[in-house]
């Protein structure tokens, strides 16, 4: 687990010193240790990473990693160039199609929507291979509820995009005026048809950073 040398570290650094996060700290390295786990160790935090804090102007919550082999790089719904284009993730490009007119790609590494400011975070950021929610409890969500309570707190306006009722879970810590909060039913096929297909938050996105003065984000991931 590669520590976070960003601006995160700082907002953060009160979380490392916690016990909870020692016992999460231990686990996960045992998890490793004796079993298969998703993302790679060095990719565990790469939505910190990728999307300086200063630089938000987005976040997406997604649950946890894809516990498929080669899947799961430390991005929500994001996945390698090389790796097949999950249910989800084309759900969501056939909504962005929709929506704004993007093409599909014929891959679905979302890197350019975080080094644009998009924060792809999961509530819980490892799994165990073939186990869907398996680090769920472990520790995960209270990290990642401080990091939602930091990007609470920023004094400028961000775009919460919260789809499925894991990611609505996290609303009642979302209350500054400043910020657009966007709801929708998950991606997964399961649910996309109840609400997600036609909820627009593409351009509703970019609508609100315009009136605010902020770049839109360029949503079109290019074909490889």
């Amino acid at each position: 687990m590669p520590p976070i040398s960003n601006d995160w570290l700082l907002p953060l650094s009160a979380e490392f010193k916690k016990p909870y996060y020692a016992k999460l700290h231990k686990t996960v390295l045992e998890e490793y240790r004796t079993r298969q786990i998703f993302p790679d160790p060095d990719d565990i935090f790469n939505a910190f990473h990728f999307t300086p804090l200063k630089e938000v102007k987005v976040v997406i919550l997604g649950q946890d990693p894809y516990h498929n082999d080669g899947q799961a790089h430390g991005l929500c719904f994001s996945v390698k160039p090389d790796v097949e284009i999950p249910p989800s993730l084309v759900n969501i490009y056939q909504e962005l199609h929709d929506d704004l007119g993007c093409y599909i790609p014929n891959n679905g590494y979302l890197e350019k929507w975080a080094r644009q400011g998009v924060m792809l975070l999961n509530t819980v950021l490892t799994v165990r291979a073939h186990q869907a929610n398996s680090h769920r409890g472990i520790g995960w969500e209270e990290f990642t509820d401080a990091a939602i309570r930091i990007l609470n707190e920023q004094d400028r306006p961000i775009v919460f995009i919260l789809w499925g009722r894991p990611a609505q879970a996290k609303k009642a810590m979302l209350n500054n005026p400043k910020h657009l909060i966007l709801e929708a039913p998950h991606p997964s096929p399961l649910s996309a048809y109840r609400g997600f297909f036609g909820s627009r938050p593409f351009s509703k996105t970019n609508a609100f950073l315009e009136s605010h003065g902020l770049t839109p984000i360029d949503w079109q991931i290019e074909n490889i």
